[in-house]
């Protein structure tokens, strides 16, 4: 059997790195926007722990008179509006604000702030397979 000439050898292999590339392109996509969602969702769980601290912080303060739980539940949605990163469709983030024991000094509010992350491009397909992501985050601090 007689061998190709190198240059004709080349010619023939050519298109092999072409389909190899064709077919690793989705799972390279799908890693590359797994990746991004998953950034949004720890960026979006850091926001949401850090409006629920604010809100409870500004609710245990002293002020005169203390402050509703309407104006914390304002504080904590005032701090998502201006942060949360939202991908694909928004949604309106919870806020519930919990004083069992009433608002004296030492008695204890707990803020709580729940939020569906609906995802941008795998984050909106996979929620139609298992269901949307909720993320929620709780903060207890006493009155000072």
């Amino acid at each position: 059997m007689k061998r190709a000439p190198p240059i004709a050898r080349r010619a023939h292999e050519r298109g092999v790195a072409s389909l190899e590339f064709v077919l690793m392109l989705p799972f390279l996509l799908t890693t590359l926007f797994g990746i991004i969602d998953t950034s949004l969702i720890l960026t979006d769980k850091a926001i949401i722990t850090n409006a629920s601290r604010e809100a409870a912080r500004s609710g245990v303060t002293v002020h005169v008179p203390v402050l509703t739980t309407t104006q914390i539940q304002t504080v904590a949605l005032n701090y998502l509006n201006n942060n949360l990163v939202a991908g694909g469709t928004a949604s309106t983030p919870t806020v519930t604000v919990s004083q069992p024991s009433g608002t004296s000094s030492g008695d204890p509010l707990t803020v709580t702030v729940s939020y569906t992350y609906n995802g941008i491009v795998l984050g909106s397909a996979f929620s139609a397979i298992t269901g949307s992501v909720t993320l929620s985050a709780a903060t207890t601090m006493n009155y000072e």
